[in-house]
Parts: structure tokens; sequence; C-alpha cells
């Protein structure tokens, strides 16, 4: 199978992996398969490991891609998104697909290494810990 993830509930993250060629239709079953699945339940990150893949979208199919990730609740489903691309084409079109995707996740970057994105990830979880929880219907107290 060209895509696969794993939900890790403790880290509130979906590791997901693309391995050879990529068809647009593979990323939307992907999607679907998320959407449904119940341990996707709540906010999470996302680390997007296109290491392995071999072909190269198109501006279109990141266009689609985005389109999807809003269509399935965008930042109200996904939190963060650290892609992995060494490739330097790859690299290029994720860092575009930054941009058509901004509005879906409450930030996006793309890296080298699966270790850089890690990195970002985990400090990210830090900083949202160390801010005050507000919790919907209530009033946040600040003196």
């Amino acid at each position: 199978m060209p895509i696969t993830y794993q939900v890790d509930l403790p880290r509130d993250l979906i590791r997901t992996q693309a391995r050879g060629s990529v068809t647009p239709d593979e990323v939307a079953r992907h999607l679907r398969a998320l959407e449904l699945d119940p341990l996707f339940h709540k906010p999470m990150d996302v680390l997007l490991d296109l290491t392995a893949c071999t072909s190269l979208p198109d501006r279109g199919q990141l266009a689609g891609v985005a389109h999807q990730l809003r269509r399935l609740g965008g930042q109200e489903r996904f939190v963060r998104c650290a892609i992995v691309a060494e490739r330097t084409a790859m690299y290029g079109m994720t860092r575009m697909f930054e941009v058509l995707a901004e509005e879906q996740f409450a930030a996006t970057q793309t890296f080298r290494t699966r270790r850089d994105a890690e990195v970002w990830l985990s400090e990210g979880k830090a900083a949202v810990r160390g801010r005050n929880p507000v919790v919907p219907g209530r009033a946040l107290s600040i003196s």
C-alpha cells in the first residue's frame, strides 16, 4: 500500500508515510480512511513522511488535497503538520502545499529530516502545554 498511517494517541499524532508512486485517488482513499478511523476523534498533529515517495504532485493535486482537508474539518481536526521531504523537487512542492493548506492547520512546515520534523512537533506540544487552557462556554479569569 503506497500510503500507510498510524494514530499515536499518547502524542496526539498521526504518522503518515507515502511510498513509491502515489496517485490522487490513493490520497483521497487515505483521507477517507482517516476520517472514518475511530482513533481520530480529536485534533491531532500530523507527521507526513514523503522520503520514500517517488511521484511528484502538481499544484492542482496539492490544491485538491487542501480542499479535502478542509472538508474533513481543517483546524477542528488537525493542529500542526510536519512534512519530511528529502528530494529537492518534493521539498519545493511541499513548500507550495504549506501555502495552499495554511488554513487547514495551525502551522505547517517542511523539513529535510524526520528528526527535525519530530523536534518541531515536540516543541509545539511543549508550547501548547504552557498556555492557560480555555474551556468553551467558560470565561477565563486573568488577574
